[in-house]
């Protein structure tokens, strides 16, 4: 029986719970209105029982009340309504000390019991009964402090367990680990009992820890930070740590349950990660010495370790690491392995690397840098000297002159498939590209622009079937890629206009359609002004066929076997020819005035120069083996007509007929007729070189596979004069630029500085120039009267009006 409640408030509640007990006896009593009054004998024994009041369901005691019972005569109306009286029990309430004596018994013996692992005499649901009338009697903080002192108690007992000095490390380990384990579990049930502390008394007072809270608290103090248990711990957990490290087999589930321990009692930061992050800074540094210094490992070997490593330390922190320690643990690794000796690892490897694509190890490389501040930028100063040392090593190699393009292109497809797939495309690798290859393409001024030039004239020629238009289109596009990092571009308009020429005179252009696409994206790239010669080259091709076509039927009266195909060229849109006479035959002598006065009948007032060196013929002619056509150059045509009034000619007499007064000239034409692939002449002595003694005889033996035959190839190659010329002329070209820019300049400002006068040149000239060069240039103007100097200043110039 539970005792008599003092406040009002509780006064309150046994009323009410009173209130209810009689509204339920009036209930019963009126349900069982009839029984009773035919059994007069059983109304006396019903109500006379003495019933025990439970603990666990406490009655309020203590009243008397009275009922009257009415309504009773439906059945004896004889009998007059009694009045029945129930008194009070005579039981007397416990006081809340008392209860609270006899509960905290049972309870204090369960804790004990289940901290000692033996049976629990009592359920749990009576237990949890008890906590939750005690808090309900305000016994509450009485019953939180007893269970402190109990679980305090038990466990300063268990120090006693690691003060034997014969515990060595693994056992010492293997016991505070079973003790934490068993102690967690024992803490989980008793918890679960005093839940209702929890969630009110707990809950509701300020500084005072949760039952688990509050036992984790005791655990640390009694156990952990014991000076016994405290000096062995951490070291011992370390020690296991580096052994892990060092590749010794260990129990991890046992390493990670104590470093679980020391977060859970929340010692874990000072008592082990910074211990740890120590030990690991020393291993690291160490190991990073040892491999790179006095074992010299190989750049791969040293970066596929690194990544292991990093490997390793991520699986440890997520077997038994806080997340927490996972920013400095990595950034440990990542400095001592890799941004201590960063310059050592781009200098031991890096350039075999890149020379054998190795692009699994330098993606990796690259991954590992990416991790750490500044090591990209070093990376990348590395890349940029690599570049530039293979690439200078390309263009200034004159020996292989002939491949410098594809060796170009074949290192930048290299370079991007390297910054793509191994540097993950970063914009500052692919401007390193870009900004090295500018400096390599223009390491050796203007050469590279030539070769580019006649590169593109090897893949637009007719011969070039190695490829379809897509792969062609491809190639220019590529090329255009080099093209973008000359600063000479000039130079490559020139040899490229010069190459162009002689493809559409000659008739060896691959396709007019690819043709007109490396315009559209010459055109594209530097503006329509770079290719307007180019366009107006093409003009005069398409007229001259209409011209052509036009003087047929004029030809066709001069009785001539010949047929004449002639191309107006307007000077403005072609390169300067080298001119010379030569002796035509007759026929085409009678075709040339022909055409002439076809062309000035149509056109008055112009003038027609021959340019004999650009002329080409089909001649047929017959050999023992059979008939053959022979596709020539014209000064080719004049010299194998010889042979149709005699079978072999002395050098000299070739030259005195044919009328080819330069002798280099005629040297190349009988040397493309008599030590080529195709000798349709036979040259005495035998040798390559052509000598003025030599003997030439016709070739009657000749025998090819093909019907016509070209052997006007050597018109298509530039001599060592044709280049210097057009060197030359690109030269003259920019002296009458830069003159015309000094002009320009000077007459906007009227005066300037030498200094200030240089810089504005460099900011308007489009081609790289010296300033020696400039200054050469003002002296020249200053003579021409166009500039004079200050009379007060000698480095200030003024312009003259």
């Amino acid at each position: 029986m539970l005792p008599k409640r003092e406040s009002s408030s509780q006064s309150c509640d046994g009323d009410e719970q009173h209130g209810r007990h009689v509204t339920a006896s009036k209930r019963r009593l009126s349900d069982h209105d009839d029984h009773l009054n035919q059994h007069p004998a059983k109304r006396a024994s019903i109500f006379s029982r003495s019933h025990s009041p439970s603990l666990d369901r406490p009655i309020a005691c203590g009243k008397s009340v009275s009922i009257s019972i009415s309504g009773m005569s439906g059945l004896v109306k004889s009998r007059p309504p009694k009045v029945l009286g129930i008194k009070s029990l005579s039981v007397k309430a416990a006081g809340p000390e008392e209860y609270y004596d006899r509960t905290w018994g049972e309870l204090k013996a369960a804790v004990s019991a289940i901290l000692q692992e033996k049976p629990v005499k009592a359920s749990q649901e009576q237990l949890f009964t008890y906590v939750k009338n005690t808090c309900n009697q305000k016994m509450a903080p009485q019953l939180y402090n007893n269970l402190i002192d109990v679980i305090a108690a038990h466990v300063n007992k268990q120090i006693s367990t690691f003060q034997v000095d014969t515990l060595d490390q693994g056992t010492f380990l293997r016991t505070i680990d079973g003790l934490w384990t068993q102690y967690c579990q024992q803490m989980v049930f008793v918890r679960s009992i005093f839940l209702t502390l929890d969630r009110t008394y707990v809950a509701q007072t300020g500084n005072v820890l949760q039952v688990w809270d509050a036992s984790l608290g005791l655990f640390r103090k009694h156990i952990a930070t014991h000076s016994t248990v405290f000096k062995r711990l951490c070291p011992a957990v370390l020690e296991l740590v580096s052994r892990e490290r060092q590749g010794e087999a260990v129990d991890r589930q046992l390493l990670s349950s104590l470093v679980h321990m020391l977060m859970a009692l929340q010692i874990y930061a000072e008592s082990f990660e910074g211990p740890f992050l120590a030990d690991t800074d020393l291993v690291y540094a160490a190991e990073g010495r040892r491999l790179l210094i006095d074992q010299n490992m190989s750049l791969p070997e040293y970066l596929a370790h690194v990544d292991q490593r990093l490997k390793q330390e991520q699986e440890r922190l997520n077997a038994y690491c806080d997340s927490s320690t996972k920013a400095p643990l990595i950034t440990c690794v990542e400095k001592n392995l890799v941004a201590a000796h960063t310059p050592l690892i781009i200098s031991r490897g890096l350039d075999d690397l890149l020379d054998s694509s190795r692009l699994r190890d330098l993606k990796l490389l690259f991954s590992l840098f990416e991790r750490i501040d500044g090591c990209l930028d070093k990376l990348c100063k590395a890349f940029n000297d690599y570049i530039k040392l293979r690439g200078t090593a390309v263009v200034m190699d004159t020996e292989r002159e002939s491949s410098l393009v594809d060796d170009l292109l074949e290192l930048k497809d290299k370079l991007d498939d390297i910054v793509e797939d191994c540097f993950s495309n970063q914009e500052k690798f692919v401007q390193t590209v870009k900004d090295a290859f500018e400096v390599v393409v223009n390491k050796r001024a203007n050469k590279p622009a030539e070769l580019i030039a006649k590169f593109v004239d090897l893949k637009l020629r007719a011969g070039n079937k190695g490829s379809t238009d897509e792969e062609l289109d491809q190639m220019l596009d590529k090329v255009m890629m080099l093209f973008r990092f000359i600063q000479g571009k000039d130079f490559f308009e020139a040899f490229y206009q010069t190459c162009l020429a002689k493809r559409l005179l000659v008739g060896k252009s691959a396709s007019v359609d690819a043709e007109r696409s490396m315009l559209s994206k010459l055109k594209q790239e530097c503006g329509p002004g770079y290719t307007n010669k180019m366009e107006g080259m093409f003009k005069d091709m398409e007229l001259s066929k209409d011209i052509s076509a036009g003087f047929k039927s004029v030809a066709s009266r001069l009785d001539s076997d010949i047929e004449l195909s002639v191309n107006i060229l307007t000077m403005g849109h072609w390169p300067t020819f080298p001119t010379f006479e030569v002796h035509l035959l007759p026929q085409m002598v009678r075709l040339q005035d022909g055409f002439r006065s076809y062309y000035c009948s149509k056109f008055n007032g112009r003038k027609l120069t021959w340019q004999n060196t650009l002329g080409h013929c089909v001649l047929k002619a017959s050999f023992k083996p059979g008939k053959k056509e022979l596709q020539v150059s014209l000064l080719q045509t004049l010299v194998l007509c010889m042979f149709n009034n005699g079978d072999a000619f002395p050098y000299e007499q070739i030259q005195q007929v044919t009328g080819i007064s330069d002798a280099l000239e005629l040297k190349r034409t009988l040397q493309s007729l008599a030590c080529g692939k195709a000798r349709v002449l036979i040259k005495e002595p035998k040798g390559k070189d052509v000598n003025t003694s030599d003997v030439f005889s016709f070739n009657k033996d000749f025998s090819h596979r093909l019907f016509r035959i070209k052997i006007n190839q050597i018109q298509m190659k530039e001599t060592q004069e044709e280049n210097t010329n057009t060197a030359e002329r690109v030269i003259q070209d920019r002296q009458y630029q830069i003159d015309a820019a000094i002009v320009r300049i000077m007459k906007s400002r009227k005066s300037l500085s030498h200094n200030d006068l240089l810089t504005e040149c460099f900011g308007q000239l489009k081609f790289p120039v010296k300033a020696s060069d400039l200054k050469k240039r003002i002296e020249n103007l200053i003579d021409r009267d166009y500039l004079v100097r200050s009379d007060d200043n000698q480095t200030v110039y003024n312009y003259v009006a």
